[in-house]
């Protein structure tokens, strides 16, 4: 019995911390995305936050595990996605309007955003958005 409370604290324990590892990750990216924003007038697209050598010169110092969810470390990549996507932080990007999809060109430049991550713990998601 001793044994089998060990493992669900020691499991409930990692859970929180993955939990706060994503929080952290989130938080972070948002911070970049909006110094982006404050420099360029427009949010970057899924594609520019995808591409490392666009990060190195838009986002210098980001660190690209950042992009990665703790149960899914390899893949430093966002999703694309309004919506919580396990073992992926997600990101929407569109016009004002919010459903527009936009390229920073002829399509319409981005002007709003929401960063997601899917907690293991309650509540269920994690998000951040322009306002």
């Amino acid at each position: 019995i001793l044994a089998t409370l060990v493992i669900a604290l020691f499991t409930s324990a990692k859970k929180k911390a993955r939990d706060s590892q994503r929080q952290t990750d989130i938080v972070a990216l948002q911070g970049y995305i909006e110094g982006y924003y404050a420099e360029s007038g427009k949010y970057p697209t899924l594609a520019n936050i995808n591409d490392s050598a666009w990060r190195g010169t838009n986002m210098e110092g980001l660190d690209p595990a950042a992009l990665a969810d703790p149960k899914n470390p390899t893949s430093q990549q966002l999703v694309a996605g309004a919506a919580a996507v396990a073992n992926n932080y997600a990101y929407s990007v569109t016009q004002d309007d919010g459903t527009t999809t936009c390229d920073n060109g002829a399509g319409g430049d981005c002007t709003k955003y929401k960063l997601i991550a899917d907690l293991e713990g309650n509540p269920g998601t994690f998000e951040k958005s322009s306002n």
